[in-house]
């Protein structure tokens, strides 16, 4: 149960504030550890999944009360998550993805497509299987699981705000994204990567893009990465910012508008501010995309964006009552059946086209990963091949959102609440 701020060991937001800084610096610092005891640990628990519940646990005895602090909302929501998005999907090189080949895209909107269905297709086996477990907001939760695989923490952020998910609701579907795609389906993804040689060779794959992605790969690397001036750092964040600010200004403007002259304005969420913020700021940056703005990712700018996006993870693990998380055991066979009906997709797609091993994993990898994992999962095929996991991710970023809230609206549907 969550403490009366009355109660609350720490209740000045900017000592608050220091201290999620400092636990995401301690997290941080031994996840990047290469052995020892910690590389032990983060091997089975993921950075990621402490950045929610250690915030959770301040929140849990009394450090810190996540519902009366103003660091979640306005900063972390209402800033951080749009200038996320911003700075996630100005460095997309469309170009770039269409020279990878047409059997890597179809695999990766396999993936897309595959974790869609997957949200039909679970919702409906667990209204049979357990009626009770899909009652409330359950549809709600799933719809920001699907922002996080299809695009990442960002895209969940939004869909949560969208959708307005309970915290707890959110932090149980937040261990299902864990344990799912973090515990079962990137392990299996890299141990696949060591054997996929043989199994292209027995499955008479055609490997010859991947060669020439490998050759383009390190040209690239080789002309354009640079090591971050004061200047450059300064441009992402006003970039970053200033979009933000912009996208604020004129949502207001636009929810208002549609609210008084779109008769299903509230149905659709568009009269809510923070959807036109999160759209616009996904779009701007997608704009951008297309301008001399790209070249801010060789300075860091997805690195200036993920920097963000943790500190918003955290501010919303403070919102998390953890009692509650074992309340619904069942949440995790729901997603079992989801992440099953993906990879199944993947796999008939897959054998169908005669594609690699490669882009079946980081067509999958590519949604459910996003840009933070699906390096790691094409490092484990090739340590060259790891930008292609980005460049990929990146792409879940900018669709992840719209995706994910076309799904949520169909889940809201199924629920009887549409």
């Amino acid at each position: 149960m969550t403490p009366e701020s009355s109660t609350t060991l720490i209740t000045n937001d900017i000592v608050g504030l220091g201290l999620i800084a400092a636990t995401l610096a301690l997290i941080f610092h031994l996840s990047s550890k290469n052995a020892g005891i910690w590389a032990k640990f983060f091997a089975v628990i993921p950075a990621l999944l402490l950045c929610y519940f250690i915030p959770a646990l301040y929140n849990t005895f009394g450090i810190l009360d996540g519902h009366a602090t103003k660091l979640y909302n306005p900063v972390a929501r209402d800033v951080l998550l749009p200038a996320a998005l911003v700075l996630l999907t100005l460095s997309i090189d469309i170009k770039g993805i269409l020279r990878l080949g047409p059997k890597l895209l179809a695999m990766f909107v396999t993936g897309t497509v595959g974790i869609m269905l997957g949200a039909v297709v679970s919702f409906q086996v667990m209204k049979l299987i357990s009626p009770a477990t899909m009652e409330g907001d359950t549809w709600a939760g799933m719809a920001a699981l699907a922002g996080s695989w299809i695009g990442g923490g960002a895209n969940m952020a939004a869909m949560r705000e969208t959708f307005n998910v309970d915290a707890t609701t959110f932090g149980q579907f937040a261990v299902v994204d864990v344990l799912c795609a973090s515990l079962l389906l990137m392990p299996a993804l890299i141990w696949l990567g060591g054997r996929a040689e043989k199994i292209d060779a027995r499955s008479g794959a055609d490997t010859a893009a991947i060669d020439d992605m490998k050759r383009r790969i390190a040209d690239y690397q080789a002309k354009n990465s640079r090591i971050p001036t004061l200047t450059d750092l300064m441009v992402i964040v006003g970039v970053g910012l200033g979009i933000v600010g912009g996208a604020h200004a004129i949502g207001g403007v636009a929810s208002a508008w549609c609210a008084e002259n779109i008769s299903f304005a509230r149905q659709a969420s568009l009269d809510s501010t923070f959807v036109w913020v999160v759209m616009l700021s996904t779009f701007a940056g997608l704009a951008l995309s297309f301008t001399r703005a790209r070249d801010l990712e060789a300075a860091g700018a997805s690195k200036v964006g993920t920097l963000f996006l943790y500190f918003l993870i955290a501010c919303i693990g403070m919102q998390m009552d953890l009692a509650a998380l074992a309340d619904r055991p069942m949440l995790f066979l729901l997603g079992v059946i989801w992440m099953a009906t993906h990879v199944l997709l993947l796999y008939v797609v897959g054998r169908l086209l005669k594609a690699p091993m490669f882009f079946l994993a980081i067509g999958s990898q590519g949604n459910v990963g996003a840009a933070a994992s699906a390096p790691v999962v094409a490092a484990a095929f090739h340590p060259s091949l790891a930008p292609v996991g980005v460049l990929l991710g990146t792409v879940g970023y900018a669709t992840g959102t719209v995706l994910a809230y076309i799904t949520g609206l169909t889940l809201r549907w199924m629920a009887g609440q549409g």
